[in-house]
């Protein structure tokens, strides 16, 4: 029987990860796997399915460089089983280990399959993931049930010594600058533009990536061509200095503008290898309170962006694992329509979603404001099921991993969990939309009209959405005004909007739309 067999997912590629601490070069294997299963189970966009087999290889080479002995499952190998589960007792029944080690999934099928190994006559260990700034028994002593996030992010702060004034108070005298950091562009749009994240040509390793999965997996969605993200730790490091540098300083202001053409804006992409693990919070945040002290960034940006980081990521990665498997399952509105097929393609006459989606399909990202209240807004509202559309994120977004897609998407996009991630639905029409972007601009639609032919789809799904979920969200203090709106209006108009919604759910190919229960699409 041999040492330990050292498990390293594709999104656990941290350099000082608790699975390689100790290793014997002599004795231990790690072991790492590219399997169909990853990039299958939702339809994974090629970009995203190249980032992490090409950081998965750069990582093992570094890992190979440090003595460690790498048994690595590629793509084409003979013998994949293409599962995580098949090439874990493959390597098991070759190896013999007297234990298997490795960092908790962060998804909670992978779990269960970690858990099954301990029938293959070894010892298994799962480790905390070092990756977080947040135990989950630190997230229960710091949020509750039903629980809002500001609260959590709170103590965050105090329990992390983060902005604080020393006397117990928020830096600047404020815990949130939120209200500060919704300023659109205005017509002349962002002038000048500041600079994007850098790109990376790819190397000979990506392109052995590329190569494979153009022939091994030919039927995944979206484009690839212009592949450029980070794939090391050497070049994430560099986009994080690029983002304090050149974009932290207008973050916070703009945090909720969009302009057609410009997909990233002041956002800093570090989602992908934050996610990755390539990056550490920690070292991102300390960076922007260095710009912050340094004076080269306002308080609102420095702020907004460690709100992302020590709250919003934290908190939905706790309640990833407090709700448990069965949050998947959610569907408070009883929603049951189909994604349209032009999620898959960007080919729509909505000129937001064409934009949006456009940007998706060439380059698998989309930041944050597009992704809540234009793609995943529009689905909401349309009536489409949520697990269909949390589905598509998780496939479509390079930076998309289970623990973060479904709270973020299931939950306080599609408010599918009734109020566990936020406390009313992100709806809205095509006037906020108009006032955040130039999307409209020449735009067929016309964001002020809610029925008829030439009504923006989104002023007519919003108000259809309102009028049908209205004896539910009556009771809602944040939604009491819609619902008294569309209670205001003339039956006549009433009838316009749905018969409206009705046409266009046909023609977007949506269908029907409730059932009175919850479900998965089928």
């Amino acid at each position: 029987m041999s040492g330990r067999l050292a498990v390293v997912l594709g999104d656990q590629l941290d350099p000082e990860s608790p699975a390689l601490e100790g290793l014997d070069a002599g004795r231990d294997t790690v072991l790492m796997m590219e399997v169909r299963e990853e990039s299958t189970h939702v339809p994974s966009h090629r970009q995203r399915t190249v980032l992490f087999l090409s950081a998965m290889r750069h990582f093992a080479r570094d890992l190979e460089s440090r003595g460690l002995r790498v048994r690595y499952v590629g793509l084409g190998d003979p013998g994949n089983t293409h599962t995580i589960d098949g090439e874990v007792r493959r390597a098991a029944a070759s190896l013999g280990p007297r234990e298997i080690v490795l960092v908790r999934p962060g998804e909670h099928r992978l779990c269960a399959a970690a858990e099954s190994w301990r029938g293959l006559g070894a010892a298994v260990r799962l480790l905390d993931d070092a990756s977080f700034l947040t135990t989950p028994e630190q997230f229960a002593a710091r949020s509750s049930r039903g629980g809002r996030m500001e609260h959590f992010y709170r103590r965050q702060r105090a329990a992390l010594n983060i902005l604080m004034d020393g006397a117990g108070g928020p830096v600047g005298g404020e815990w949130n600058f939120d209200k500060e950091n919704r300023a659109s562009f205005g017509r002349r749009g962002p002038s000048p533009a500041p600079p994007r994240p850098p790109t990376f040509e790819p190397d000979e390793i990506t392109r052995a990536v590329m190569g494979d999965v153009e022939r091994l997996l030919p039927g995944l969605p979206g484009r690839m061509e212009r592949f450029g993200w980070p794939v090391t730790r050497g070049q994430s490091l560099e986009c994080l200095a690029h983002f304090v540098e050149h974009r932290l300083a207008g973050f916070g202001r703009h945090e909720d503008a969009m302009w057609a053409g410009e997909p990233f804006l002041y956002h800093s992409a570090l989602s992908i290898p934050l996610g990755l693990k390539l990056l550490k919070p920690g070292e991102c945040v300390d960076a922007a309170l260095r710009a912050y002290e340094q004076g080269k960034a306002p308080l609102q940006s420095v702020e907004g962006f460690v709100r992302q980081i020590i709250g919003w990521r934290e908190f939905v990665r706790g309640v990833y694992w407090r709700e448990g498997p069965g949050y998947a399952e959610r569907n408070h509105l009883g929603q049951r329509g189909a994604l349209p097929a032009f999620y898959w393609s960007g080919d729509t006459d909505m000129a937001c979603l064409r934009a949006c989606l456009g940007e998706v399909m060439e380059s698998a990202y989309g930041h944050h404001i597009q992704r809540l209240m234009v793609v995943g807004n529009f689905a909401l509202i349309a009536g489409v099921h949520p697990r269909a559309i949390s589905d598509w994120f998780l496939g479509m977004y390079a930076d998309a991993v289970e623990w973060v897609t479904l709270p973020n998407t299931l939950g306080m996009s599609q408010h599918a969990d009734g109020g566990v991630m936020g406390s009313k639905p992100y709806a809205a029409g095509g006037a906020y939309i108009k006032r955040m972007s130039n999307y409209c601009d020449g735009c067929r639609y016309r964001p002020d009209r809610r029925s008829g032919e030439g009504a923006c789809p989104f002023s007519n799904f919003y108000w259809d959405f309102i009028i049908r979920h209205e004896k539910t969200f009556e009771r809602n203090p944040r939604m009491a005004l819609p619902v008294r709106q569309a209670r205001a209006m003339a039956k006549e108009e009433r009838v316009r909007i749905t018969a409206t919604a009705a046409e266009r759910r046909r023609s977007f190919g949506i269908g029907e739309i409730t059932s009175g229960g919850a479900g998965r699409p089928s």
